[in-house]
């Protein structure tokens, strides 16, 4: 039987307004939800501040000023929308708070990069100028003496000036405050040589520093330092130089840098040992150095005054042995450089001084979020650097961890021997590291593509031996030096660092000590940044949730495709990933830096080869021309390697059967290649770039520095790599076969 049009006309209205009122119905479903679900999250809310600020730095990191007004209209539209539902709403509130701070963040930033704003020198140049020493820095581990100078803008040079003086002729009275003449060779502070590589040009920027450079003569003394300038910095180089031939030969370097920060007498050898057994953190004074310093002074403090009856009992021992560590904090600070992770170490034990002085729990995640606001607030460009993502990361880790039930049960004081007491220690200290270790794991890699695999281990010996030991001898072997009894404890203190120093290569040398990996996406450090968000903030069952997007991003991050080729922004260094995992570079004679760069990016530890060993690779002093082989499709590329000019017409005949050209100087237009021509021009407006040949991409440091004020890239427009001006299309099925 048919139906009648009409009933089938009426059961489509009816079904449709059953749907339009079930729709209308799910919006205050759904806003009741997130009400329940904020209500049970209530406490933890304020620890979103911080996130917030950070994700207003992260906008101006990513996009400069230009995202100013694309920012302030969605602030404003959450800011409306909040206000039409009600702030009677938590979800409100949340949203009209989320409309101030991350403006808020934002223009942290942008007003401290404003304010830091200063003269960068264009070029390279040869000069001689008067400056007067704010910082030097003894460099011993690279022969060197690194100067920092006030040159109050003479000649038309930054105000700022950093320059490596040779060992031998540096001299005593060149100290802090004195003005001295240096003929020497300046240049730009250099930018990321490869896509997502260390880009000094930002820390120089916001350091102050216009350029940098080497002395060409020994520098002359124009006028001495007056009394009581840069005290701090003299007086950290003075104690650092102390400890250094205080302590047994071999251990003064690491000595001083456990004690004051002092890095730079430290051979590199140690540094990446240190590195690949995840004890570098050793070498930046940060929580465990002022922990250790506060920490001894409350207790010393404590002790000696309840050894005098009067004063005890007429004062609060806790409050003053707060307020003298809280004096000790402040100037050890200083006298190790204030630099970000030590002046966001001494606020954390203010905040916790300031806790035990009223009683209060000590340690927590308000605490911490109070610590990230102030840095956010006073250095937001710490934001993007790794100290800060790996300090605030390991601090967060360890609270959540030992908040935990579980663990709390674990660690609880009980009835039991010695024995079983020590080994409940170190089990808990070796969860702690395993913990710490995975959760640092994704930022290592993401920064230095590399990450230790076995540093949880190696740091159950190394901080209770520097915490307990080395420090504590260190600081009573000063004391004593007064009296010149203090050479037996430089000496124990000594086979302490010579401990960790073994213990260092041992770790670094073992098999599989180091977790590689190229440059990764942003978005997949991204994910696992917001997945540990999740984990450390919200409580409950939902907090699973956050394995979710840490899982998605390591996946990413282990399955980011490797670069084919990687090319340098001065067109110097060419590096080929060859597919059985050898780093092949053009110019074999490279400098140790160089080589560590390009390794480091390329993800690839051993020993790289030179390209005239490549297959098929034909190499002369001035020329090399090479094929690399990707998805059946074979590319050739051709790279200069000397300065010295080629004939043009046989240039442009090798051109033509090039797919991409590379030299480090101007190529004539007669040059084409089939697909791209990477000399002066391009590196000048682009940056160094690497290549995948496989889908074809190029990537190049100007894609993402452009907007940043410190770049040298942003002068000229710069060519689209992906997108060819020759003739010839460029595509999976373009050039030769």
């Amino acid at each position: 039987m048919n139906t009648p049009p009409k009933a089938i006309a009426r059961s489509f209205l009816a079904q449709f307004s059953r749907a339009r009122q079930d729709d209308a119905a799910l919006l205050p479903r759904m806003v009741s939800a997130i009400e329940k679900a904020l209500e049970n999250q209530r406490g933890q809310l304020p620890l979103l501040v911080p996130v917030g600020l950070g994700m207003g730095i992260f906008l101006w990191q990513v996009g400069g000023d230009t995202r100013w007004p694309a920012l302030a209209l969605g602030a404003l539209g959450l800011l409306v929308l909040a206000l039409v539902a009600g702030t009677h709403l938590r979800l409100s509130r949340v949203m009209l708070w989320a409309a101030l701070l991350i403006p808020a963040g934002f223009a942290a930033i942008a007003i401290k990069s404003a304010f830091v704003s200063h003269i960068v020198l264009e070029r390279p140049v040869v000069t001689t100028l008067n400056g007067r020493i704010e910082t030097v820095e003894d460099v011993t581990a690279r022969g060197v003496v690194r100067y920092v100078l006030d040159t109050e803008g003479q000649g038309g040079l930054p105000n700022r000036i950093r320059v490596n003086v040779p060992l031998e002729q540096h001299r005593e009275h060149f100290t802090p405050g004195a003005i001295v003449q240096i003929k020497a060779r300046l240049m730009p502070p250099a930018g990321p040589a490869l896509p997502r590589s260390y880009d000094f040009a930002r820390q120089a920027w916001f350091m102050g520093i216009g350029a940098t450079g080497s002395a060409l003569a020994a520098p002359v003394l124009l006028a001495p330092a007056r009394g009581g300038d840069a005290f701090w910095s003299s007086a950290r180089e003075s104690l650092a130089a102390h400890i250094r031939a205080a302590m047994p030969e071999g251990s003064g370097a690491v000595g001083a840098a456990l004690l004051v920060g002092s890095r730079g007498a430290i051979s590199e050898e140690d540094a990446e040992a240190l590195r690949n057994s995840g004890m570098a953190h050793l070498l930046s004074v940060s929580g465990l150095h002022v922990t250790a310093v506060v920490g001894g002074t409350f207790l010393l403090v404590s002790r000696l005054v309840a050894l005098f009856p009067w004063v005890a009992l007429r004062f609060r021992i806790p409050i003053m042995a707060a307020g003298v560590s809280a004096l000790v904090a402040v100037g050890y600070t200083l006298l190790t450089g204030s630099e970000v992770p030590t002046v966001r170490a001494c606020v954390a034990a203010l905040l916790i001084l300031v806790a035990l002085a009223m009683g209060r729990e000590a340690l927590s995640l308000r605490l911490l979020a109070f610590g990230a606001c102030t840095v956010l607030l006073f250095w937001p460009e710490a934001l993007a650097g790794p100290s800060f993502q790996l300090s605030f990361a390991a601090v967060a880790t360890i609270i959540v961890l030992h908040e935990s039930p579980t663990l709390r049960r674990w660690t609880m004081r009980r009835e039991e021997g010695m024995a079983m007491r020590f080994a409940r220690f170190i089990f808990t200290l070796l969860v702690t590291g395993i913990a710490i270790e995975l959760v640092l794991a994704p930022i290592a890699l993401f920064h230095f593509h590399k990450s230790g695999v076995y540093g949880a281990l190696a740091n159950i010996v190394a901080i209770p031996l520097t915490t307990f030991l080395i420090m504590p001898l260190q600081i009573v072997a000063l004391l004593l030096d007064g009296l010149g009894a203090g050479k037996p404890l430089w000496w124990l203190s000594g086979q302490g660092v010579l401990a960790i120093r073994w213990l260092a290569h041992s770790v670094s040398d073992a098999p599989g000590a180091v977790l590689a990996l190229p440059s990764m996406p942003r978005w997949a450090f991204g994910l696992a940044v917001a997945g540990g968000l999740w984990l450390a903030i919200i409580i409950g069952r939902g907090r699973l949730w956050g394995i979710v997007p840490i899982a998605l991003g390591m996946v990413a991050m282990l399955m980011s495709p490797r670069p084919d080729l990687f090319v340098t922004g001065d067109g110097r260094h060419v590096a080929v990933a060859a597919a059985d995992g050898e780093l092949v570079l053009l110019r074999p004679g490279a400098g140790d830096y160089a080589i560590s760069m390009l390794s480091e990016n390329a993800a690839i530890r051993s020993e790289p080869k030179a390209i005239d060993s490549w297959p098929g690779a034909k190499c002369s002093a001035d020329i090399c021309s090479f094929s690399i082989v990707a998805e059946g499709r074979q590319w050739a590329i051709m790279a200069t390697r000397s300065s010295y000019l080629v004939p043009t017409m046989e240039l442009a005949a090798a051109c033509k059967r090039a797919d991409i050209v590379i030299s480090e100087r101007y190529l004539p237009w007669r040059c084409k290649p089939r697909w791209f021509k990477a000399d002066r021009d391009f590196l000048e407006r682009n940056g160094g770039f690497t290549v995948r040949f496989a889908e074809p991409k190029v990537e190049t440091v100007a894609q993402t520095a452009l907007h940043r004020p410190w770049s040298q890239l942003g002068s000229k427009r710069p060519a689209n790599p992906n997108r060819s001006t020759n003739t010839a299309p460029v595509g999976p099925n373009s050039g030769p076969q």
